[in-house]
């Protein structure tokens, strides 16, 4: 009997593989860190080899350390850092550039130009949206505008393109299997979310062939095999979601207006608006969370740029602290920031803002101010630019949020996690498996190859703790208030 569901989770800094048994628990874990590379500032790349051998590594390092086989591997999930944008020759399997990384920013007059046409608003309407390099439509057309005889190649039918799902996949069946799933084809800014196909009027925009594009299919489904050469075995892969995506699903948020947020260098905040496309007139996106046996579940999406990044500024830039696990006691011991706000805008305001102008800022600094009234200000921020989409979500959905299911590295601090609760006047719910992405990318095989039904994912999604409010309206009120006046000081001072 197949005993497992082999997770790869390929995020921007590293590739890990994780294993799961029958009833979801983690067996093991490997990892292996990404290179980037920055040849022009705003420009961030990596290497899509590289890539594809470090999660082949992690692969069998962990089938190694835990004994088994890959024989004994029931189905591959497959979770990835979204928008990162790979063009390769479909003869020679070889990339033709770089993967260019979801935060690079060499498209950003591209798109000032095109949101400054009517093209923009039709872009947004059906692909749900907003124009911004952030997304690959136009990575893809740099890489064929800039890399030399790639547009002729291109009309050849000779370049595939794809994000990192449909590479890896296309990699680890050599070739047989040229697919995305339908969660990352609509962060592409090509995908139109309402018909579930490539929209053929952005690509003549852009000038990119169809022939390069990807199948879409279901994000739980059989996909392709592995082939024998990779591993030694043929593995069904079932399961495809981009990052967030997937953490969603691993959070059980089945259910319409149940929303995560995952706390990484950023946080990603996403709600269920089940069969509903809701529009947003409130700086968010409009996304499909996955498509399961042909039917969709929407999602309203809000990015914040820096949460965890600014942890990692006040270690390694100000030397503030040696370890982001410390932030948790030194914000303890002082009662409050005394005054100070910390707007972490290190490469402009993503959602709802979508200010690319401003920069950071510490405001409140007094004599008294010391280290600790920083540190605790960082962390707040993640907890005021949360509170900033998950208000956000509710105009835009008409939907009460009566709680927030919480993952990533910086839920793990007690501190910020009771704060959160405290500023949002509602319930936070930690799981005792806080690697959502990577679990989300297993229940999807595991529906596939009939393990389990989201019924039964629901009923068995375990809380590790639910931190309730403690602090009263009103103050949280009042520190909310604080905080929208640092956000609008910083970008009223940025329009001088």
């Amino acid at each position: 009997m197949k005993k497992y569901i082999l997770s790869f989770d390929q995020g921007t800094t590293s590739s890990r593989a994780i294993l799961f048994d029958k009833k979801f628990n983690i067996v093991g874990i490997e990892q292996q860190e990404t290179t980037q590379y920055f040849p022009k500032p705003g420009w961030v790349e990596q290497d899509a080899n590289e890539i594809y051998r470090n999660q082949i590594a992690t692969a069998r390092q962990l089938i190694n350390k835990c004994g088994i086989s890959f024989s004994d591997v029931a189905a591959i999930g497959i979770t990835n850092q979204r928008e990162t944008t790979v063009v390769w020759n479909r003869n020679t399997g070889k990339p033709i550039y770089n993967a260019i990384i979801w935060q690079d920013k060499r498209t950003e007059d591209l798109c000032s130009k095109i949101k400054k046409k009517d093209f923009g608003k039709y872009i947004n309407a059906v692909t749900g949206l907003v124009v911004d390099s952030y997304f690959s439509a136009t990575k893809l057309k740099w890489i064929l505008d800039n890399v030399p005889n790639a547009r002729e190649m291109a009309r050849r039918g000779d370049l595939l393109f794809g994000t990192i799902d449909t590479w890896l996949i296309w990699r680890l069946t050599s070739g047989k299997c040229h697919v995305t799933d339908c969660s990352n084809a609509s962060r592409t800014m090509m995908f139109n979310i309402k018909t579930q196909e490539w929209d053929e009027n952005i690509l003549d925009e852009f000038d990119i062939p169809l022939s390069m594009l990807p199948n879409v299919v279901d994000s739980s489904c059989e996909i392709g095999i592995t082939d024998k050469l990779v591993f030694d075995a043929e593995i069904p892969i079932c399961g495809i979601a981009g990052d967030q995506q997937a953490a969603l699903f691993g959070q059980a948020c089945y259910e319409e207006g149940s929303v995560k947020n995952t706390y990484g260098t950023g946080c990603f905040l996403l709600m269920n608006t089940g069969s509903k496309e809701v529009r947003s007139e409130c700086g968010l996106v409009t996304t499909i969370a996955w498509r399961i046996g042909g039917k969709v579940s929407y999602a309203l999406e809000g990015s914040v740029f820096v949460a965890g990044a600014a942890l990692k500024w006040l270690r390694d830039k100000m030397g503030l602290i040696k370890t982001a696990a410390e932030t948790e006691s030194i914000a303890m011991s002082v009662s409050d920031t005394n005054g100070v706000y910390f707007v972490p805008a290190f490469a402009g305001l993503g959602a709802p803002y979508w200010n690319m102008n401003v920069r950071g800022s510490i405001s409140g600094i007094t004599g008294g101010v010391t280290y600790k009234h920083i540190v605790r200000a960082a962390l707040e921020a993640m907890a005021y630019q949360t509170k900033d989409v998950l208000d956000a979500m509710e105009k835009d959905s008409g939907i009460k949020i009566t709680a927030l299911n919480v993952d990533g590295g910086a839920s793990v601090n007690n501190f910020l996690m009771q704060f959160q609760s405290d500023i949002l006047q509602i319930d936070v719910q930690r799981p005792k498996i806080v690697e959502s992405t990577s679990l989300g990318a297993a229940y999807l095989a595991a529906l596939a190859i009939g393990w389990c039904t989201m019924k039964d994912l629901a009923s068995t999604r375990e809380l590790e703790h639910t931190f309730s409010p403690t602090m009263k309206l009103k103050d949280a009120k009042d520190k909310y208030s604080g905080w929208c006046k640092a956000v609008a000081d910083l970008e009223r001072n940025c329009e001088k």
